[in-house]
C-alpha cells in the first residue's frame, strides 16, 4: 500500500517532457519579446539613418552647401562699390571651405579694384569683356613702384603672385568685364594702397574684407611682407 502511494505520489509530481518544455518556453517568452522589440528598434533606427543619408546626399559637409547650385540664385552685392557685382560662389567664412575660395565678379566700364596685395595666390579666368592688369614690377622694395601693364580679354587667364601689389581695371568703355577669381589660404586679408608709391608699411589692412564682414569676427593679422 505504501509503495502504491509512493508510486502514485511520484507519478503525480512528474511533468511530461512536452509540458515541461512549454513551461520553460513560457518563462523565456518575455526575454524573446524584449529581443524582438530591441531588434525592431535597431532596424528602425538603421532605416531612419539610411533615409537621412539619402536626403542629405545632395549636400556637402561644408555648412550644408548643396553640391550643385544655380549661380543666378546665389546672393549678389556691390558692397558699396558702384559698378561692381560680386558673388562668393565658394567662401571660407561664408560656406566653410578650407583651402580655396571662388568669386564671380563683374566690373562696369571704367571701374576697377583698389591697388592692393594679399598673402595668397590668386588666379583669374576672364569670361567676357576686356581690361588691364596692373602688376607691381617688384613688390619687395619699400613700395610697389610703377606697375607693369598686361591686357586681359575673354577666355584669357592670369595669376597674381603672393604679396605682389596689383590692380584690375575695366579699361573697355563699352562692355562689362567679368571673371572668376580663385584664391588660396582664405579668408582673404587685403592691404590697400592709395597709390603705387605708398610704402608697404602704410598700406591699410582691410580684414575681414567687405563680403566677409557679415560672417566673421575680426582678429589681428600679421603682415607677411
Amino acid at each position: 500500500m505504501g509503495k502504491a502511494l509512493e508510486a502514485s505520489s511520484s507519478s503525480s509530481c512528474k511533468i511530461p517532457w512536452s509540458r515541461k518544455r512549454n513551461t520553460e518556453f513560457c518563462h523565456l517568452q518575455p526575454l524573446f519579446d524584449y529581443r524582438k522589440i530591441m531588434g525592431f528598434f535597431w532596424i528602425s533606427l538603421l532605416i531612419a539613418l539610411l533615409q537621412w543619408g539619402i536626403a542629405e546626399a545632395s549636400y556637402s559637409a561644408t555648412n550644408g552647401v548643396p553640391i550643385v547650385r544655380n549661380i543666378s540664385e546665389i546672393h549678389e552685392d556691390n558692397y558699396g562699390r558702384l559698378g561692381l557685382s560680386h558673388i562668393t560662389i565658394a567662401g571660407s567664412v561664408m560656406h566653410g571651405f578650407k583651402e580655396v575660395e571662388v568669386w564671380l565678379q563683374t566690373f562696369a566700364p571704367g571701374t576697377r579694384t583698389p591697388i592692393h596685395r594679399h598673402s595668397c595666390e590668386e588666379i583669374f579666368v576672364v569670361l567676357k569683356g576686356s581690361g588691364t592688369l596692373y602688376l607691381a614690377s617688384n613688390s619687395h622694395k619699400n613700395y610697389p613702384g610703377s606697375p607693369q601693364e598686361f591686357p586681359i580679354f575673354a577666355n584669357s587667364t592670369f595669376y597674381v603672385p603672393v604679396n605682389d601689389a596689383h590692380q584690375v581695371w575695366n579699361t573697355n568703355e563699352h562692355e562689362d568685364l567679368q571673371f572668376l577669381v580663385i584664391i588660396s589660404r582664405p579668408p582673404v586679408k587685403v592691404f590697400i594702397y592709395d597709390d603705387w608709391f605708398m610704402p608697404h608699411t602704410a598700406a591699410k589692412l582691410k580684414y575681414p574684407y567687405y563680403w566677409d564682414e557679415k560672417y566673421c569676427q575680426s582678429s589681428p593679422v600679421k603682415d607677411e611682407l
